[in-house]
């Protein structure tokens, strides 16, 4: 996890990449890269594409493991409320691969020739391959995009911002786990949103609590040693949308590619999904959606 350094001036500013406190930043050569030169034409091109997208949403965690991708998945199906084919291309872009009629995705790993393929990109190669999924995907008239990003604050996350700086990103979505050793690096996250401006929506604690189908008992499988996300929220002022308890019918209903909040109504995780989700769109100041897509990383 690439840490914020302290005075950093933003990706916004003429001194990106190019301030004493850029010395040693990971990111300091992609800044830079833009610092004083022209805007990237394809910023202005993205906000024409995304003209038909009403709201975007980025879903953001500092570290790996922490459910992100889950997340994103169970909240464009919770959007959408209601098996993948190939990627085809249309005459206005490619089209996104439609899960329902009214839920679509679009991912690398769509574009790989085995499932079995790692991406082992370097950084332009990985930004043009997210401007490309912005600006050449026929998105369509959408009402959320919502954008399953990598853990951590990298190139990725930069070029994310920088072009759809134009299009108006609503919010970010912030998950983590109870323990401190993930609260740690959310913190940072939380420092990389306020540094490139981009808006909290809120903080999920997933895996919160253990819950017994059976004799409905509590326990804590990852222990909130430092009070969890409950105590950081209030320390930092950001609103804690939900603790998501676990629910070994996630798994399972993800493994079979169906929506979890159908296959598990009854299920405590998928109130507390469905509150989240309201919460988000009352955020957005929209609802009920009609109909949703999905950016995976």
């Amino acid at each position: 996890m690439e840490e914020v350094p302290q005075g950093c001036p933003g990706t916004g500013s003429a001194q990106a990449g190019r301030g004493a406190s850029c010395q040693g930043c990971p990111n300091q050569r992609l800044c830079a890269s833009g610092a004083g030169a022209a805007p990237d034409p394809a910023i202005e091109e993205i906000k024409e594409k995304m003209k038909t997208v009403k709201h975007k949403i980025l879903v953001l965690s500092g570290k790996g493991g922490v459910g992100k991708s889950t997340f994103s998945a169970h909240l464009a199906h919770g959007l959408a409320e209601d098996e993948n084919t190939q990627v085809h291309q249309s005459g206005s872009g490619w089209s996104p691969v439609f899960v329902e009629d009214n839920l679509g995705v679009m991912s690398v790993g769509f574009l790989l020739s085995s499932p079995d393929d790692a991406v082992i990109w370097r950084g332009p190669k990985k930004n043009g391959m997210i401007k490309q999924f912005l600006r050449d995907v026929d998105w369509g008239e959408v009402d959320y995009l919502i954008v399953d990003t990598p853990p951590g604050t990298s190139d990725e996350h930069l070029s994310a911002v920088q072009y759809l700086s134009a299009a108006r990103i609503d919010g970010a979505v912030i998950i983590t786990t109870p323990q401190e050793v993930s609260l740690q690096d959310v913190r940072k996250e939380i420092n990389f949103c306020h540094k490139v401006k981009l808006p909290i929506i809120g903080v999920v604690e997933n895996m919160s609590v253990f819950i017994c189908p059976k004799c409905k008992k509590e326990s804590q499988i990852f222990p909130p040693t430092t009070g969890g996300a409950e105590v950081m929220c209030q320390d930092l002022k950001i609103p804690l949308l939900g603790k998501v308890p676990l629910d070994p019918h996630i798994g399972k209903s993800c493994d079979k590619g169906q929506s979890f909040l159908m296959d598990a109504p009854d299920s405590p995780a998928t109130f507390v999904y469905r509150s989240i989700i309201q919460r988000i769109q009352e955020f957005c100041g929209h609802h009920p959606p009609k109909e949703e897509h999905f950016l995976s990383s």
